[in-house]
């Protein structure tokens, strides 16, 4: 990650994938800054998402893979350039994943994410 001043952060989309491949982990969140947080979801085709409500509002931004997304009574189709809006507390989930997803998401207030 790239940090140009105390007001902003530059980052490239390998940048933070090579950083959450690196870490082991589903989710890596690269920034932050108190209002809001974005972070790197990756989930293998097949996959089981083991995801669970958050107390913040999301926004989904599919960057690569083809899966759905159950959200509270809906069931939506994703692929590359979908974007989904899913408000704190609504149990969600994506399933279905026939190719690895990719997925920046964006969370207003900040999460802090569990290890």
């Amino acid at each position: 990650m790239e940090t140009t001043g105390a007001d902003v952060i530059a980052t490239t989309l390998a940048a933070v994938e090579a950083d959450r491949a690196a870490s082991g982990k589903l989710y890596r969140q690269f920034m932050s800054c108190g209002t809001l947080s974005v972070g790197l979801y990756r989930l293998a085709a097949g996959a089981d998402d083991p995801q669970s409500p958050h107390a913040e509002d999301e926004v989904y931004y599919i960057v690569a893979g083809r899966a759905r997304l159950t959200a509270g009574d809906e069931d939506i189709a994703v692929a590359p350039g979908s974007t989904i809006f899913v408000a704190r507390e609504v149990p969600h989930r994506f399933h279905s994943i026939e190719e690895e997803l990719s997925v920046l998401v964006f969370f207003a207030p900040e999460h802090e994410p569990q290890d």
